[in-house]
């Protein structure tokens, strides 16, 4: 089977529930915002998200990459599973205990101190997520996408069916008073957890699937091998250090805001970025996507003759992806505004920006394969902290001058100047024919498109919507014409 057909084809599998799954997830944005119509609230589980970010990190450790690359190279993909899932059944067990024995000081610290049941649910979620990384990861080297997809999705249904009961239903019922068949609902609610329901929403979807994943959780004569674990360690620990800069670059600013804005300002601030982030989901949905089928599917093309060429073309039409989706969002922001509650529209000017910024930490994904096939992940540890620094340095001058919206310029600064150095310094360690005209060209298109749809303002509605969205059959024929006239002469170039 062609290659690029059957990356096409699981990035189709796991977009399936990764798309569904966080567009169903996405409608809960409305919910909380609409509920919760002061964006403190929301303020408060985009603070605490952005915590178990972190330490979701640093209780995986590399493990999940460091099994996909032993899992290709060993001998017993099994004995590289059960090391890697005893090792972190280990490690998440004593952060749990240690969490818990310490959850009202961790709230005194994050001064929540009102709230450390916050605390304890945030580590319960981190611990059952944990373990579940690993089997996983498994389903992904194994190639089983339609296991995966079903488990995600189920934990997303759960999610989203206790968030219903509880921030909708029944804080519906409780905050108009609702009599009749709505008023059993009333009683569920309890003020005083308010906002915690998310977090108990999340706790309960985490438990399930972890119980669906039992069967999965170890496999009949794998053998846990000492000298497998430190070689596994070795490779991992340097992408810890890199995961962990990565999230300082993913989510930093959300801590950053809180502590560098005036306290009146900061939670209102938080909450008001942390809805207008998830704006620009679809983006971030298609590139999660992308990743969970491309990483083992890169690895899979290390010794192919053709595997650079692959690289490249993949790269073109993930660009190609991209800017589309970034048009797209953009062409309809007129209606897709109304997902957020009205005090939280006025952040929509940082959409175009957090896109953009998705898309060019996309292209560093594709480029940092360089430096994992050749097993030097040191420099993603270098590259990564580089994007830490520039993220902590911008955010630190900008937010108290400009607000969420200088933590949205921070976060595009940072990913471009990633994506440019690992182009850089990979072309000379490992280097791949990218199409950089058309790499550029594109999202380049997509912008000036999206600034000419700003001119047109037609009566009835349909007709505005209608004339805009014919912007991207713009588009479309133009990466058509394009990716035609270089393909004739690649043609004409081989032949000669």
């Amino acid at each position: 089977m062609n290659p690029l057909r059957r990356l096409a084809g699981q990035t189709a599998v796991y977009g399936l529930s990764t798309i569904v799954g966080r567009l169903l997830n996405y409608l809960l944005v409305p919910l909380y915002t609409y509920q919760f119509g002061d964006p403190r609230a929301y303020g408060v589980v985009t603070e605490f998200y952005a915590y178990l970010s972190f330490a979701n990190v640093v209780l995986l450790y590399g493990m999940e990459t460091a099994l996909f690359n032993f899992a290709a190279k060993q001998d017993d993909p099994r004995s590289v599973f059960a090391t890697a899932q005893a090792s972190i059944l280990v490690t998440t067990t004593l952060f749990l205990g240690c969490g818990l024995a310490s959850a009202q000081s961790l709230a005194n610290l994050l001064q929540h101190p009102e709230h450390p049941q916050y605390v304890e649910w945030t580590l319960w979620i981190l611990a059952l997520d944990a373990i579940s990384a690993i089997p996983f990861a498994r389903l992904r080297q194994q190639q089983r996408a339609g296991l995966f997809a079903v488990l995600k999705l189920g934990n997303i249904a759960v999610n989203i069916a206790v968030n219903l009961v509880y921030v909708g239903a029944a804080k519906w019922a409780y905050d108009h008073a609702a009599g009749g068949w709505w008023h059993p609902f009333a009683g569920l609610y309890d003020p005083a957890i308010g906002i915690g329901y998310v977090f108990l929403a999340n706790l309960a979807a985490s438990a399930i699937t972890l119980l669906l994943l039992l069967p999965q959780l170890w496999e009949r004569q794998a053998r846990i091998d000492p000298g497998l674990w430190r070689r596994m360690l070795g490779y991992g620990l340097p992408l810890l250090l890199a995961g962990l800069a990565g999230m300082v670059n993913e989510t930093l600013d959300r801590v950053l805001l809180k502590y560098l804005l005036p306290p009146d300002q900061s939670l209102l601030q938080l909450g008001i970025y942390g809805a207008c982030y998830k704006v620009a989901v679809l983006m971030s949905i298609f590139i999660q996507a992308y990743r969970y089928a491309a990483e083992p599917f890169f690895f899979g093309l290390y010794r192919e003759k053709q595997g650079r060429e692959l690289y490249a073309l993949t790269m073109n039409w993930f660009i190609i992806a991209c800017a589309a989706i970034f048009l797209g969002v953009m062409l309809n922001l007129g209606w897709i505004q109304y997902f957020v509650g009205t005090a939280y529209r006025q952040g929509l000017a940082v959409v175009p920006i957090l896109l953009l910024a998705n898309l060019c930490l996309g292209v560093f994904f594709n480029l940092s394969i360089w430096y994992k096939l050749t097993e030097q992940t040191r420099f993603g540890s270098y590259l990564t902290l580089w994007g830490a620094a520039v993220t902590l340095a911008l955010n630190w001058y900008w937010i108290p001058r400009l607000g969420y919206r200088g933590s949205a310029w921070a976060t595009l600064v940072c990913y471009a100047s990633m994506a440019l150095l690992s182009y850089a310094i990979g072309q000379r360690h490992f280097p791949v024919a990218y199409r950089r005209k058309r790499l550029l060209g594109y999202p380049v298109a997509a912008i000036l498109l999206s600034w000419l749809a700003t001119s047109i303002d037609y009566q009835p509605q349909w007709l505005d919507l209608l004339l805009r969205n014919g912007l991207l059959l713009v588009f479309a024929g133009g990466v058509w014409l394009a990716e035609r006239s270089a393909g004739r002469r690649e043609e004409a170039a081989t032949a000669s």
